[in-house]
């Protein structure tokens, strides 16, 4: 992990993983999930999944996301 994102929490993820607000899958297969985090002031987190749509392998606040 990554010091600057060690504060995003597991139950954060999951939440975006089970309740996205938007998915985009990548031509590699990826996917990304984006859901809104009330307890961090409100900001949109991104996750990148596998294919599998069960393993992750990236997390961060994505503070270019613009809600459709």
């Amino acid at each position: 992990m990554r010091p600057d994102r060690s504060w995003i929490k597991d139950e954060w993820i999951e939440h975006v993983m089970k309740n996205p607000i938007q998915e985009v899958i990548q031509s590699d297969g990826r996917i990304r999930r984006w859901a809104r985090i009330t307890e961090a002031d409100g900001r949109y987190l991104r996750i990148i999944l596998l294919p599998d749509s069960e393993t992750v392998h990236n997390a961060f606040f994505d503070r270019r996301f613009k809600e459709i």
